[in-house]
C-alpha cells in the first residue's frame, strides 16, 4: 500500500500504509501509559506495515531486554526507512535507538528525551520512557523538571498528573504530590499510577488505614495492568497492613492471593513480579517475622536459582542474592555477586563509580542473610543512608527496608547508643510505625534504660490502633 501521513494519538504525523499499523501504535501508547500487560501490541505495527519506522523502533524497545536479536531486526527496518519519515518520527527513533545501545550514557539518553518533548510535548509516551531513565539514575529532580516542560499542553490529558506525582513524593513534596495524585485519580479513576502514588503518600504519613481502604476499593481496576503494576500495588497494600501492625494473615492473605497467583499464571511473567514477592519477604524478614513463610520462600528461591531471571535490574539481583543465601544457596547467591562485579568492570569509569555502591549492598545482604551481621555492618558501615543507593533502581519506599536492616544490625551487634540515636531520628520523620518503636524499646532495654517500657507502650497502643 502506498505510504501517506496519518496521525497517532498526540495529533503528530507518521508516513505509514496502513491505518491498522497506527491503532497498534496507539494501542500500544495507551499500554504503556495504563501500565498494561498487553505491551506486546505494538509487534502488530510493524506486521501492518514492515516499513512503518515509528512502528519498528517502538517494538524494537519493546524487545530490547527479552529478545536482543529480534530487536535489532527492527532496528534496522526502521533505520532503512528512515529518509522517508517525518521529524516526529526521527526524532523518536534517534531518542530509542540511543536508549537501547549497549554503551549509552544515562545523562545523554535522558537530554535526547528532553529534546524530543520540547519539540512533541504531547508524547507521554516518551515521557514515561524519561521517568524510568531518571529511575534508575536515581534522580528525581530532573524528571520533575521535564513534566512540568509538558504539563501546560497536557492539563487535562488522562494520566499526566499521576505521572507528575511520582517525582514529587520522591523528593519528599507529600503534599503536591497527594494533589497530583488526587487529580489523576479525579480524571480518570482508573489510573492505577496515580493510585500507587496516593498510596506512597499516605503510606509515608503513617494512614495504614486510610491506604488500605482506598486501595482494595480501587483494586478489581487493577486487572488489566501488567504483573508488575498489579503486584506492586497490592504489595502497598500488604506493606500498609504489615506496618500498621495488623494480623500476620492479612499479609500473607495478599501474598498468596495477589502476588504468588500471578508467579503461577501460565502466560509469562515479568520477571520484575519477584521484585515485589522477595520486597515482600525481607520486610518480614528484617521484622524477625519470616516465621510461617520459610515454605513460601525456598519455593521462590527454586526459581530464582534460574539464571534467567538475573542481571535484570540491579534492584531484583540484590534481593535475589538475599534469598539466596538465606534458603542456603550460598554458592549461588556468590556467583551472581561475582557476576554482577564482573558487569561492573565492562561499564565506563563514571557508571563504574556509581554503581560500586549497588556491588557494596549486595555483598552487605548476603553476609545479612547468612546471619554474618557484624561483617554485614562493616560492609554498610557507620553512616549509612539507603537514600544514597537509589541507583539500584528503587523508590524510597522500596529501598527503606534496608535501613530497618541496618537498624537491625546496629542492635545485634550490640551497638544500643549509635541504634537509639538511628532510630529517634527515624522516628522524628514517622512516628506513626509500632516497628520503629519496637527497636527502640529494644535498644534502650539493652541499655538498661527505664524508657523501655514507655516506648513499648507506644508501640502497642500503636498496632491496635490501625486495624
Amino acid at each position: 500500500m502506498e505510504k501517506t501521513l496519518r496521525c497517532v494519538r498526540w495529533g503528530y504525523e507518521v508516513n505509514a500504509s496502513s491505518d491498522d499499523c497506527i491503532d497498534a501504535i496507539n494501542s500500544y501508547y495507551q499500554q504503556v501509559l495504563s501500565s498494561g500487560r498487553n505491551r506486546k501490541v505494538i509487534l502488530k505495527a510493524p506486521f501492518y506495515d514492515k516499513d512503518c519506522v515509528l512502528g519498528n523502533i517502538l517494538a524494537a524497545h519493546y524487545l530490547s531486554s527479552s529478545d536482543p536479536s529480534k530487536a535489532n531486526s527492527y532496528v534496522e527496518a526502521a533505520a532503512s526507512n528512515l529518509e522517508q519519515s517525518t521529524p516526529y518520527e526521527k526524532a523518536v527513533f534517534e531518542a530509542v535507538h540511543y536508549l537501547i545501545s549497549e554503551d549509552r550514557d544515562d545523562d545523554l539518553a535522558f537530554e535526547m528525551h528532553t529534546e524530543l518533548l520540547k519539540r512533541f510535548p504531547k508524547d507521554l509516551a516518551s515521557l514515561k520512557r524519561a521517568q524510568l531513565i531518571c529511575f534508575y539514575m536515581g534522580q528525581p529532580g530532573p524528571f520533575l523538571g521535564l513534566v512540568q516542560q509538558v504539563l501546560p499542553l497536557n492539563q487535562d490529558e488522562r494520566y499526566i498528573h499521576g505521572t507528575l506525582a511520582f517525582p514529587l513524593l520522591e523528593l519528599g513534596r507529600m503534599e503536591e504530590a497527594a494533589v497530583a495524585s488526587r487529580k489523576g485519580y479525579e480524571i480518570n479513576r482508573e489510573d492505577a499510577w496515580a493510585h500507587h502514588c496516593l498510596c506512597h503518600v499516605l503510606q509515608h504519613e503513617c494512614r495504614f488505614k486510610e491506604a488500605v481502604e482506598f486501595m482494595e476499593g480501587l483494586a478489581e481496576s487493577w486487572q488489566p495492568c501488567s504483573s508488575f503494576m498489579y503486584t506492586h500495588n497490592w504489595w502497598h497494600v500488604a506493606l500498609c497492613y504489615l506496618e500498621g501492625g495488623s494480623p500476620m494473615s492479612k499479609v500473607e492473605e495478599i501474598y498468596d492471593h495477589h502476588i504468588w497467583k500471578e508467579l503461577e499464571k501460565d502466560d509469562a511473567v515479568p520477571p520484575e513480579v519477584y521484585l515485589n514477592a522477595l520486597g515482600l519477604l525481607l520486610r518480614l524478614d528484617v521484622r524477625d517475622a519470616l516465621d510461617g513463610f520459610e515454605d513460601r520462600l525456598k519455593i521462590l528461591a527454586v526459581r530464582l536459582t534460574d539464571q534467567e531471571n538475573w542481571y535484570l535490574e540491579w534492584h531484583l539481583d540484590i534481593l535475589i542474592v538475599w534469598a539466596l543465601a538465606k534458603v542456603g544457596e550460598t554458592s549461588k547467591a556468590h556467583a551472581l555477586l561475582e557476576g554482577l562485579t564482573f558487569r561492573i568492570s565492562k561499564m565506563n569509569k563514571k557508571k563504574q563509580q556509581v554503581m560500586q555502591k549497588g556491588i557494596q549492598l549486595g555483598e552487605a545482604v548476603y553476609e545479612y542473610a547468612k546471619g554474618n551481621y557484624k561483617q554485614a555492618l562493616e560492609l554498610l558501615g557507620s553512616e549509612f543512608n539507603a537514600v544514597g543507593y537509589k541507583m539500584i533502581g528503587a523508590s524510597d519506599e522500596q529501598i527503606d527496608v534496608f535501613n530497618d536492616m541496618w537498624c537491625q544490625l546496629l542492635l545485634k551487634t550490640g551497638q544500643s547508643s549509635i541504634a537509639k540515636e538511628v532510630i529517634r531520628e527515624r522516628i522524628k520523620v514517622r512516628d506513626g510505625v509500632p516497628f520503629m518503636w519496637r527497636l527502640l524499646e529494644k535498644s534502650y532495654a539493652m541499655e538498661g534504660n527505664a524508657e523501655a517500657g514507655s516506648a513499648g507502650e507506644r508501640a502497642k497502643k500503636l498496632e491496635s490502633s490501625y486495624f
